[in-house]
């Protein structure tokens, strides 16, 4: 008979400590360690928490290839209030106007610090002397569009460590492998001042009462709704398996107002057995861009510019069309409309008409030598979980990219063509409603990053984290005392928490269980074409799982526990995005929102909602609340903005 194996580390349930801070910051990915690091240098009592460890963790811990929206970079042929302004008519005002002014504004000089920390931004060892994407006199790299310059390519493998240093350097508390579980507010009651939150050591299961004057939540947007696989439950989504919008869900359960929430689009990346690892499959997009391509015949495929103009040679993939100010590529606007496309192939079904024979296949070996090395070797190493997955293995299995072509698995870079049910919180997601201020409607809760609706990438997620820390370090400095936790609240919390743990039967349910029921529930009720009559059947889906199934969920030890707390998590975020979708009542093409029973054919505004602790409360929100973006912004940042001028 083999040995039980024991859990490695020492028991310390129903222990619990306190901590408190001027600025605690809750998730310590990209926009969590920038906001630590703001505050701490305006002289604040930092707490960062983090349910990984920070010198690797969250959606960015692993690395980055391209740094977009960086518009006040020396080089940058576009302005701030330009990006903003084409990312808000793209999307038809259904978009974050403070929060990507913020970025535009403010993603250079975060760069910057970044570059001052030891991440490098920089051709520092002359690898690509002479490329056209190369300024000379900088040493910058850029991505796409080589006339305008606002995208850089980076070595983002490099970031996540400077930034851990410097917070160590700064003096800030690390909480690592803490999850945290709960937000406190003032009396304990829904809708009022947040005053802190509690954790789980997810390792020797320690509670956690942590107190701050202001508090930022920089976590993950939502994941493993719709998309889930009990096999291969790592590789159910685009981010890490940790990231899954804890932070959504403790916000919806204290009163925070969410926006956008029923937006979603059919998925894109899941590895879960339905598609390929992204970046592992041959394309021209993104990292892979502008890579050729070729089909089964070996013959390549022409590029078109916006107009349908086919192009002679590869340079010129990477300037505008005549007339065209600047192109975009990378994430940067969603659904970009036709001003501000690039450079594309053509459509595959005119490619079929014209003889082109699947399967196709990327071919770099056509690309100029420091083309094809800023392809295969900076971009692919040092995006997020490609550089070993990707690089090193195919590498390793002898794969040349002077000789050989990558096979693009189906006709699109996502290498799957997913079902109309298979949804994600992809592109510009729904997340909590913010102020100038990067504040909630609760007062003293800050947000940045992932957590906020209509969040980006990695530059959106460094500036606004930034931004965040500065103005909770102010908010903390004007409160005298930290307001003390209000023990029922706690005692319910930890009470919640613990209950898996003491249930061990043959018939309790396990966290992979659960996920799986809320993903089909969501398949089911809140697919692509939506109506009450599902979404109502989907929420009383929920609420049934909440009632009946939570109770029989059965945990082993910290980090099952942790597990099944995230699950927990993830049904709350379903909730929120059924009772979005209920409240509104006519389609959206740029929300990708679509109902059999559209009552309402006018444009609505954004619809906020929040949870009051006993039923849901929506309002309407103009799509320009957040009016003239550049005199608002110096208006909340005049400190700021004297100080880099």
């Amino acid at each position: 008979m083999q040995n039980e194996l024991k859990w490695p580390y020492r028991s310390e349930i129903s222990e619990y400590e306190q901590i408190s801070a001027d600025v605690l910051v809750l998730g310590g990915g990209i926009a969590g360690c920038m906001a630590a690091i703001a505050a701490a240098r305006k002289g604040q009592k930092v707490v960062l928490v983090e349910k990984g460890g920070t010198k690797r963790s969250g959606a960015g811990g692993s690395g980055c290839d391209h740094w977009e929206s960086a518009t006040t970079n020396p080089c940058s042929g576009v302005s701030p209030e330009e990006l903003v302004n084409a990312m808000l008519d793209d999307n038809d005002g259904y978009n974050n106007a403070i929060s990507h002014y913020i970025e535009c504004r403010e993603g250079w000089d975060r760069m910057l610090d970044i570059e001052q920390m030891g991440g490098k931004i920089r051709d520092t060892e002359d690898e690509f002397i002479g490329a056209d994407f190369r300024d000379e006199a900088t040493k910058l790299l850029f991505a796409y569009d080589y006339k305008n310059r606002f995208t850089l390519r980076i070595w983002g493998t490099t970031f996540k460590p400077a930034m851990e240093k410097e917070l160590k350097r700064l003096g800030v508390t690390i909480l690592d492998r803490v999850m945290v579980t709960s937000l406190l507010t003032k009396d304990g009651k829904n809708g009022t001042e947040c005053i802190g939150a509690t954790g789980l050591h997810t390792r020797t299961g320690k509670f956690y009462v942590l107190s701050g004057k202001a508090n930022i939540i920089a976590m993950s947007r939502p994941a493993r709704v719709w998309l889930f696989s009990a096999a291969y439950p790592g590789l159910c989504e685009f981010r890490p398996l940790q990231c899954i919008g804890d932070g959504h869900a403790m916000g919806w359960r204290v009163g925070a107002e969410f926006n956008m929430m029923e937006k979603s689009v059919r998925a894109e990346f899941s590895a879960a057995g339905r598609s390929y690892p992204p970046y592992s499959a041959g394309n021209n997009h993104n990292t892979w861009y502008p890579a050729s391509l070729v089909d089964a015949n070996s013959r390549e495929i022409p590029y078109a510019d916006r107009d349908g103009n086919i192009l002679p040679d590869v340079k010129s993939r990477f300037y505008p069309a005549k007339g065209q100010h600047y192109f975009l590529k990378g994430g940067n606007i969603e659904q970009a409309k036709y001003d501000y496309e690039g450079p594309e192939t053509l459509p595959y079904a005119q490619l079929k008409e014209m003889g082109y024979k699947l399967p196709f296949y990327a071919d770099l070996t056509n690309l100029p030598e420091l083309e094809r090395k800023a392809i295969w070797g900076l971009m692919v190493g040092q995006e997020g979980k490609t550089n070993v997955p990707v690089l090193k293995n195919y590498t390793d299995a002898g794969f040349d990219p002077t000789k050989h072509v990558l096979q693009c698995y189906g006709v699109g870079w996502t290498s799957a063509e997913f079902l109309p049910q298979e949804r994600q919180l992809f592109g510009l997601p729904g997340g909590f409603m913010n102020d100038w201020k990067l504040q909630t409607n609760l007062p003293g809760l800050f947000v940045a990053g992932d957590s906020l609706f209509s969040s980006n990438c990695y530059g959106h997620a460094a500036a606004t984290g930034y931004y965040a820390g500065r103005h909770a370090a102010d908010y903390a400095s004007s409160k005298e005392i930290i307001v003390p936790p209000h023990i029922p609240q706690v005692e319910a919390e930890k009470q919640r928490v613990y209950a898996p743990l003491h249930l061990q039967t043959q018939d309790s349910v396990s966290w992979k269980e659960l996920n799986e029921a809320i993903s089909k529930t969501m398949q089911n009720y809140c697919s692509e074409i939506k109506c009450d009559e599902l979404l109502n059947s989907g929420i009383e889906q929920l609420s049934r799982f909440e009632r009946d199934i939570i109770p029989r969920t059965s945990a082993a030890n910290p980090h099952e526990l942790m597990r099944l707390l995230e699950v927990f998590d993830i049904l709350t975020v379903a909730q929120i995005i059924l009772q979005a979708s209920l409240a509104r009542k006519q389609n959206c093409k740029k929300l990708e929102f679509f109902r059999s029973d559209e009552d309402d054919q006018k444009q609505k505004p954004f619809i906020v909602i929040r949870h009051d602790g006993e039923k849901v409360i929506q309002k309407e929100v103009s799509l320009d609340y957040a009016g003239d973006i550049k005199m608002n912004y110096e208006k909340f940042n005049a400190e700021y903005v004297e100080e880099i001028a």
